[in-house]
């Protein structure tokens, strides 16, 4: 095999890696938020349903965050394992936030975690409440850190590049001055860091820091919401899960509309200025143009997007807030610098379609609510519980949108995807590794699902249960 089928495995084995463990943070996240939510209740209130819904969730959360820890780990021995070159160039600016992701998250989270799940009834329940929010934010910082990485590959800063000439002088360059100011004949060693709250901080950190942890809200309220729901069909008079139900719903249709109208806004606003690249390929704009239309629906090719129902104009508003504004197509791009159409268009739009569902069903749960008919609507019951893994699902392919409209790039406009893969790991190598991982993943899926279903059935502590009925 030559290099290009290397990096063609590399890739595949990242994808399967992030896309695994990405399952798990976003259910943490949110789950550990609404465990605050409850325990904060339950404290404050010295009501023993939501202390049986911190119980109940909380083994939930216990478990969802042993295989985020487990395939984390993993995720991160890839740079060293088939990404060399890229660790190489990144590693003076990657190495802070990821250690303070492992200093000041990892540690906090796991060692309130342990104060949480054993030290109910044995501290006092301010400490008890208090453990459970350090949790929360433990989660949170990490997830702050990791996205400061991320991000940084998106739309880099606070670096200069160091390169190499022929005769081996070492030559810098600012971020202002860029790749296009090296001589010819030098070679790009890597970037770094000269401002670290620049580099922290750069333009596209806080938008998706706020859009990913809101994402997460809607991963956890949709988790609490379908396991309520389940509950409530199995013992219609469970009060538990009826007080468990109504807090998902409240902050469910909170979450989603903010995720739409506030977070995915401005973030796409960011896209636009930063990466206008990226966007053309979310919406298949080949040809530079004003008053751009958003595809509803469309066909799309790596020659463009065949548009079936669109609104004109939407996505030049959207953009730049002027429906008359131009919006730059891919065809001023060179093929070579293009990311994949098909890839970037399908997975974003999907991830769009699934959010406006989101909204709607939030919005037709919390008129059932308010109605008090939520609880003998059978069918929006049933579908809030097939719906659990629908915001996961939309996670996955907000990220697939954010990764692979970067492509080419693996540090936007800095570094190469296909620059950055281990030149002495050989495709056989990658491979093999890329069927184990597969398999150990397969493995841990089964047995995570195995896991939680018996838990969901278990149902809330049955000393509790015995308030069912309680107004």
């Amino acid at each position: 095999m030559d290099s290009i089928d290397t990096l063609t495995l590399a890739r595949m084995q990242f994808a399967l890696s992030i896309g695994f463990h990405f399952i798990f943070p976003p259910i943490s996240i949110g789950l550990g938020w609404f465990l605050t939510q409850v325990e904060w209740l339950g404290w404050r209130r010295n009501d023993p349903r939501y202390v049986a819904i911190g119980k109940y969730f909380g083994k939930m959360f216990a478990l969802t965050f042993a295989l985020g820890v487990a395939t984390g780990i993993v995720m991160e021995f890839q740079f060293g394992m088939n990404w060399s070159r890229y660790s190489e160039f990144v590693g003076d600016i990657f190495g802070a936030p990821l250690a303070a992701e492992g200093v000041f998250a990892f540690f906090l989270e796991s060692s309130f975690l342990g104060l949480y799940l054993f030290g109910r009834g044995k501290v006092s329940k301010g400490v008890h409440w208090f453990s459970s929010f350090m949790v929360a934010l433990g989660a949170t910082i990490s997830a702050f850190w990791i996205l400061v990485a991320n991000s940084w590959q998106q739309t880099p800063a606070g670096y200069e590049l160091v390169a190499k000439m022929p005769g081996g002088e070492i030559i810098r360059r600012s971020a202002a001055e860029g790749v296009e100011s090296l001589p010819a004949g030098a070679q790009l060693i890597k970037a770094e860091l000269v401002d670290f709250w620049a580099a922290i901080f750069n333009p596209s950190m806080m938008l998706r820091f706020c859009h990913q942890i809101n994402a997460c809200v809607i991963v956890g309220a949709f988790f609490v919401a379908g396991i309520s729901a389940y509950l409530i069909l199995r013992k219609p008079n469970c009060e538990i899960a009826k007080k468990s139900m109504k807090l998902a719903i409240i902050c469910g249709l909170i979450s989603t509309i903010i995720a739409a109208a506030v977070t995915g806004d401005l973030h796409a606003k960011n896209i636009a200025h930063w990466q206008p690249t990226k966007l053309a390929a979310m919406e298949g704009i080949m040809e530079t143009q004003k008053g751009a239309p958003v595809v509803i629906i469309g066909i799309p090719s790596e020659e463009g997007v065949t548009s079936i129902l669109e609104i004109p104009g939407l996505l030049s508003f959207l953009a730049y807030s002027d429906f008359d504004a131009e919006v730059r197509g891919l065809n001023e791009v060179p093929k070579e610098d293009r990311p994949p159409i098909v890839i970037t268009f399908t997975a974003f739009h999907i991830m769009v379609g699934l959010g406006s569902f989101f909204i709607i069903l939030m919005c037709w749960s919390a008129f059932l609510l308010m109605r008090g008919s939520l609880w003998n609507s059978r069918y929006t019951l049933k579908l809030l519980i097939i719906c659990i893994p629908l915001p996961v699902l939309a996670n996955q392919v907000g990220w697939i949108t954010t990764e692979v409209g970067r492509q080419p790039w693996v540090v936007y406009g800095l570094l190469r995807t296909a620059d950055a893969h281990s030149t002495t790991v050989v495709a056989g190598e990658v491979l093999f590794s890329l069927i184990l991982f597969a398999s150990i993943y397969a493995l841990l899926g089964v047995l995570y699902l195995f896991l939680l279903i018996r838990k969901i059935k278990a149902g809330p502590d049955e000393n509790i249960m015995t308030l069912e009925g309680v107004a």
